[in-house]
């Protein structure tokens, strides 16, 4: 296989991995949803095993982002910002109230440390 291709399959194994993760799925819920064995996602998700259309779209779909995105034919950096910020937003969704002002919280440590590394 080229180099190229297994960039490619990097690529998207990489993008699928962030959008599960922001999803709050794991690879055996996935699976599940896809009719595949957990490794098979593992693999997927590594770059190893090939994903197809199909796969792709219902993926796509479960994770709620773009298929150009998981696919990185939309390769703009604003794109992918908004895509993780939507992500993220979903996540955060779902959070309790009392979590939520947690997660506010340690952001706004996190925006302050880093004005002071500036």
């Amino acid at each position: 296989m080229s180099k190229d291709k297994n960039k490619k399959k990097g690529a998207i194994g990489t993008r699928l991995r962030l959008a599960r993760d922001m999803a709050g799925l794991s690879q055996a819920q996935v699976a599940k949803m896809l009719s595949l064995h957990r490794p098979s996602v593992s693999e997927i998700e590594a770059g190893r095993r090939k994903v197809s259309a199909e796969e792709l779209s219902k993926l796509a779909e479960i994770y709620d982002v773009k298929l150009n995105w998981l696919m990185g034919l939309d390769t703009g950096e604003n794109n992918k910002e908004n895509e993780k910020i939507k992500l993220a937003a979903r996540q955060l969704a779902k959070l309790k109230p009392k979590d939520y002002e947690r997660v506010i919280h340690l952001l706004s440590i996190l925006r302050s440390n880093k004005r002071e590394r500036k």
